[in-house]
């Protein structure tokens, strides 16, 4: 069994508030959970209007399916929400 955890900071310009980051936020991680099949949460820099940090949670029984499959959701943020930058990543395989 592989545990699979990326965690991805971005930044989120011209937020000029928290109800509006929430408002962009949103529908990304309602994607990436239908997209990928995964497990998805802000859990850190909740009050900053224009940074958040996501985490993204994937069990399987193939250590590389499972790296290979979060690795793409960092290529997939890229080139699909342009309006979004990714900052930091850190992938961490259990």
């Amino acid at each position: 069994m592989a545990i699979g955890l990326l965690t991805i900071e971005i930044y989120i310009p011209g937020c000029s508030s928290l109800k509006e980051k929430r408002r962009r936020l949103k529908p990304l991680l309602t994607r990436l959970h239908r997209e990928f099949n995964i497990s998805v949460a802000e859990i850190e820099l909740q009050d900053i209007w224009q940074s958040a940090v996501i985490a993204c949670a994937l069990v399987s029984n193939d250590n590389g399916h499972t790296q290979r499959a979060l690795q793409q959701i960092i290529h997939w943020i890229e080139t699909s929400w342009p309006d979004v930058t990714i900052t930091n990543e850190h992938l961490e395989i259990i």
